[in-house]
Parts: C-alpha cells; structure tokens; sequence
C-alpha cells in the first residue's frame, strides 16, 4: 500500500483473536520472523504485541469469549471515536463493543459494516499503530470481500471519506490520495457460509517460500501462489487454528 505510516481514516493496526495465544505466536514467528512481546499487566489478559525490529507490526489477543470466531482484525484510525460511532451507525452498520479505553494508548471501538464485515476503529493515545508497513512480515495491504459492492462503496466512502479506483474488477481504497486496500465481490466460488471479512496481507519477500513454511508449521494454503496481471504475487493462507490471511511479494504493485 502506498501508506508508510498510520494516518486518520487509514489502516492502523492488525490483531489477531486466538483461543490458543502460544501456538500462534510459534507460527507467526516462524513464518515472519516476528519477536512476541506479551504485556504483563494482570488486566492486559497476555495481550501479545509483535515486533520487528524495534517496531510493533502486530497483535495478538485472547479471544474474549468462546463464541468468538478465531480471526485477523483490522483497525482504521480515527480522531474521535464517539463522532465515528454515530456516523457508522447513521450509515447503517452496528457497533458491537466499545468506545473502550485501552489504558492509556487510545480508545477502541468493535463495529460492523452493514453486511456483516467486522472492523475496528481506533482513536489513539500513545499509542498511533503500528510503526512499520510494506516490509517484509508487516502489514502491507487491507481486503474487504464481500456480496454487496454497492452498498459497501456507499458505506466505507460515508463513514471514512475514502476515494475508490475506477476498476469493476477490483476497486481500490484510498484516503488523502494513498491507496491502502482493495475490494473483492464474493460470488459463488465462496461458500455460503464464508461471511462478509476484511482480509489483512502481510509483504513477504517470498511469496512461494511463505506457502511452504505455511504447511510445513500445519497451516492451510488456501489460495496457491498467484502473480495476477495488475498485481504482485500472492497466496492466501490459512494458520492452524483457522485464521486468514493473505501475503503478498514486498516491492510488487498493491
């Protein structure tokens, strides 16, 4: 994406909810080089925080209640966390937690567009979001798959002032002339019960590499290794307690 540092309205963060936080952080480190962080605080409940290098990239987090699906969230960077409530709701999408003060470092809020894809927003404190993207074993681009194009398009541009790219096939997210993301329709090749999700992919410097560490430490390729006309090569994995995510070759287009 052609954002390098977090920005209002943009992408800002990337956390996982797993029921199992120590076989997650063994898979990520191995298939990213990540150096896990688990922040002691009792009320924290081992939320762990990936680093590379001295930069955060990621999060892992303890699922908060059994029915919660084991899933990669993505956070969009706002000013004012009451003020992005009302305008996701008056849009017609849900706000299903929050706005939460995580200590000191910004307010959190659980929301849903009006197909069912959930996000979070994110109002910062100390803490603005991750401190690096596009480098290889950090977030590099955000994919909203979903059956109503439309109404995502009047949903997303409402609530966060994006700009969407003229292409029918994959049109891309953008906020102050960066683009950040993309949009898929879902149509029958996706299972029905596969809902409405916004898919996080991580740069990799190589993309083929990555699948084959995937299986070797029991995850799933999905998607096998693609180079797509427009794009750069990509997959889509799955880690082994079923969360997905997509990578993609650091340096290619998207």
């Amino acid at each position: 994406m052609e954002l390098t540092a977090p920005v209002t309205g943009g992408p800002c963060w990337v956390e996982l909810g797993t029921g199992d936080p120590e076989s997650a952080r063994r898979f990520y480190t191995r298939l990213f080089g990540w150096r896990p962080t688990v922040d002691a605080r009792e009320e924290a409940g081992g939320y762990t925080v990936a680093h590379l290098g001295d930069a955060a990239v990621a999060a892992l987090a303890p699922l908060d209640r059994p029915s919660q699906p084991v899933a990669w969230n993505v956070s969009f960077a706002v000013p004012d966390a009451e003020a992005a409530v009302r305008a996701v709701t008056s849009a017609g999408g849900a706000v299903l937690l929050g706005p939460v003060d995580v200590f000191d470092l910004g307010r959190s809020v659980v929301a849903a567009d009006p197909s069912g894809a959930l996000f979070q927003l994110w109002q910062p404190g100390a803490f603005p979001g991750a401190g690096l993207f596009n480098a290889p074993g950090s977030l590099g681009w955000v994919e909203l798959l979903t059956r109503a194009p439309k109404e995502a398009v009047a949903f997303y541009t409402t609530v966060f002032g994006w700009s969407v790219g003229p292409s029918p096939r994959y049109p891309r997210w953008g906020v102050g002339g960066a683009d950040f993301g993309g949009m898929v329709t879902m149509d029958d090749k996706f299972p029905h019960e596969v809902p409405a999700h916004w898919l996080p992919y991580f740069a990799v410097e190589d993309v083929d590499a990555a699948a084959v560490t995937t299986t070797r430490v029991e995850g799933t390729v999905l998607m096998e290794p693609t180079s797509l006309p427009d794009g750069p090569r990509s997959a889509v994995l799955r880690d082994p307690q079923g969360a997905m995510f997509g990578v993609y070759r650091a340096g290619g287009r998207g």
